[in-house]
């Protein structure tokens, strides 16, 4: 098992989960992050860590998509081992769904 992050994070980038991430498989887009499945060692610290509740166990239906999405982004984009700033907007788009859809960026983020 694995745990993935979801459209909730899209915009928000909140990067909590990041500090608690005891083997760093966390990943940096331009407005979401990924959590590298083959890095990830279930121990689920990240997850009641996220404000916006992005980050899912595979096993969760509500996951099942996302899998592929984090493990491809998780090979493209940088490595991410520090809590950044989030977006200044970040609260603004909190409580909006379908994010991905309407503004995910597949270009990378600054990285730590």
């Amino acid at each position: 098992m694995t745990y993935v992050v979801t459209d909730p994070c899209v915009k928000c980038k909140y990067m909590d989960c990041v500090e608690v991430c005891p083997v760093d498989c966390f990943y940096e887009g331009e407005n979401m992050l990924v959590i590298h499945p083959d890095e990830c060692i279930d121990c689920g610290v990240c997850e009641p860590e996220c404000p916006v509740e992005a980050i899912l166990p595979d096993t969760d239906g509500a996951a099942e998509s996302w899998v592929e999405q984090n493990r491809e982004y998780s090979e493209k984009w940088p490595n991410i081992t520090r809590k950044g700033d989030s977006p200044p907007d970040a609260d603004k788009f909190k409580d909006e769904t379908g994010k991905f859809d309407k503004y995910f960026s597949p270009e990378p983020g600054a990285g730590s």
